[in-house]
């Protein structure tokens, strides 16, 4: 398997000029999404869906703006993965999920195993869409759209290891200018899902850019399920078994 690759975009240089968005939708050929105007924000995306890959998110507070590019986490532990019945979701060489459009059936599975409400299915064909990290591009040596098209490098693209020496640095920095309130989000391996392939630079909490605070893979306590199911379909089959015997 090559070196895994993701995502690091740092909050605090997004200047939500939507290159991103624009970009990920010319190179993937991803249909609009409804030019909605929503009248809460300079935000007319509003989440990622499947016709969202890229969504960058306008937070207005008093006296600031709080702008993120959002985008699929490419779990470490991806229970979108771990549910799909007919291996359209699949981990590639890269260490990151991609759907196969032509080999989803459409069962929706995958939508509420997500813990982050990334991945979801088209209306007009009922297939399951996301970011596949640019997937053909990787293969082919070239970063992301996203990536190339950022103008402020606030989207950073490379081997995922480097990215968090990175992302701790610029923390680091941060911390020593007097912005005391920057934060990783998903870079820690540790976490509820074993680390993302797409981690942020936050400056304020992750409920603040619509961000579960404690993500935890969905799938986590299927083993354990089956084996309850499993002991329980035994011990019904012995009941049945003695009352059987027991008539006779």
């Amino acid at each position: 398997m090559a070196e895994r690759v993701g995502f690091f975009t740092d909050t605090s240089i997004c200047i939500g000029c939507k290159a991103c968005e624009v970009a990920c939708k010319e190179w993937n050929n991803v249909p609009d999404d409804g030019f909605v105007f929503r009248a809460t924000s300079y935000d007319n995306t509003g989440a990622l869906g499947a016709s969202t890959w890229r969504h960058v998110a306008f937070v207005e507070q008093d006296g600031r703006w709080l702008m993120s590019s959002d985008v699929c986490k490419h779990c470490t532990h991806a229970a979108c993965l771990d549910v799909c019945p007919t291996g359209a979701l699949f981990r590639t060489e890269f260490d990151t999920v991609v759907v196969q459009s032509d080999v989803c059936n459409g069962c929706g599975y995958c939508v509420p195993a997500c813990p982050y409400g990334v991945i979801d299915r088209r209306e007009d064909d009922g297939r399951a869409w996301k970011c596949t990290l640019c997937y053909d591009r990787l293969r082919g040596g070239m970063e992301p759209a996203c990536a190339k098209a950022c103008p402020t490098k606030s989207i950073q693209f490379g081997p995922l290891d480097e990215l968090r020496q990175r992302a701790e640095e610029r923390v680091e920095r941060l911390h020593a200018e007097g912005t005391t309130e920057a934060r990783l989000y998903g870079a820690n391996p540790d976490n509820g899902v074993g680390g993302t392939g797409a981690f942020f630079l936050l400056l304020d909490e992750p409920e603040t850019y619509g961000l579960p605070p404690d993500p935890v893979v969905t799938t986590r306590d299927l083993p354990a399920m089956w084996r309850w199911a499993g002991g329980a379909a035994l011990a019904l089959a012995a009941g049945v078994a003695a009352c059987f015997l027991g008539r006779r």
